[in-house]
């Protein structure tokens, strides 16, 4: 871990906001209580905390720990033992597997909790503003060292690998990244020729013996391919931008795919099987796109 010297140094961390918050702690430590209850309705809303706090007897040591944590933000003294366990804290969530958008994202209500404390209590505007820019210093810095933990892990892990092995992990990612560009134009392609499809289906409904009703059914069903493919291009665009990929959006454009086949077909009697299988497939696939977004929404 960095020198806890240095990374006051580089926060402009001074002595005068030592004293600042060490200040502040009584009024704070009246606020604990009220703190904690808050905290754990933030975190609880994560929808994946009690993968983490598992039982009674963890929840009520994690409380008592957090409690303090929050006490120590402003006892005034941040020495190398201070940073220490902190770091240690991190080692621990690292361990657990907690993900650090989680450690980040409490951090949110950690802020805004004393902020809103603080705003309430001033009377000097000078020394309120000296009183935030020390606040927001130490919480910075607390998850500066909170989260270094998960940089080392990934670090070590990197630096444990062979030559080789570093070399097949780098063609790994550049073939990826080659994959990922390619998928993108394909699907580019295909939103091309989903709208030359549109057009074409448009040529038909006008200058055709097609029927005014399948072909407005034939066009809709074109437009609906093409929405899905948009749509699919759009999630392949935050694919790349390093978001999660989309299954989701595959099983939607196949699904306007056979919604387009059941809208021609249904004005036919001779299709009626051929019906009730694509009804079937698409009620097949309605699950699995509803499946997939509500695992989603519980991670």
């Amino acid at each position: 871990m960095q020198q806890y010297s240095t990374l006051k140094t580089h926060y402009k961390f001074t002595e005068e906001e030592a004293k600042i918050l060490q200040n502040l702690q009584p009024r704070m430590a009246e606020l604990s209580d009220e703190f904690i209850d808050g905290f754990y309705d933030y975190i609880w809303g994560f929808g994946a905390t009690a993968q983490f706090l598992k039982n009674k007897d963890i929840i009520a040591h994690h409380r008592s720990k957090i409690k303090e944590w929050y006490v120590n933000l402003f006892c005034g003294n941040y020495d190398m033992s201070y940073f220490m366990s902190l770091y240690k804290i991190g080692e621990i969530h690292v361990k657990i597997g907690l993900p650090t958008h989680y450690v980040n994202a409490a951090f949110t209500f950690v802020r805004t909790f004393i902020l809103q404390n603080i705003e309430g209590n001033f009377h000097n505007k000078e020394q309120h503003v000296k009183e935030i820019k020390a606040v927001e210093k130490i919480i910075d810095m607390n998850l500066d060292v909170l989260t270094s933990s998960y940089r080392e892990e990934e670090l070590s892990k990197f630096l444990s690998l062979s030559k080789f092995e570093k070399t097949i992990l780098s063609g790994l990612k550049k073939f990826n990244s080659f994959v990922n560009f390619f998928l993108a134009g394909s699907l580019a392609l295909v939103a091309f020729f989903a709208i030359g499809l549109f057009v074409y289906d448009i040529y038909l409904l006008f200058f055709s013996d097609i029927g005014i009703e399948k072909g407005i059914l034939t066009v809709l069903g074109s437009l609906l391919v093409l929405w899905a493919a948009i749509e699919l291009i759009h999630e392949e665009i935050n694919h790349l931008q390093g978001k999660g990929f989309a299954i989701g959006a595959f099983i939607m454009l196949a699904m306007a795919a056979l919604i387009r086949k059941v809208l021609i077909y249904s004005l036919s009697s001779e299709k009626s099987e051929e019906l009730l299988i694509i009804g079937a497939v698409i009620v097949g696939l309605s699950v699995a796109y509803w499946l997939i977004g509500s695992k989603s929404k519980i991670n």
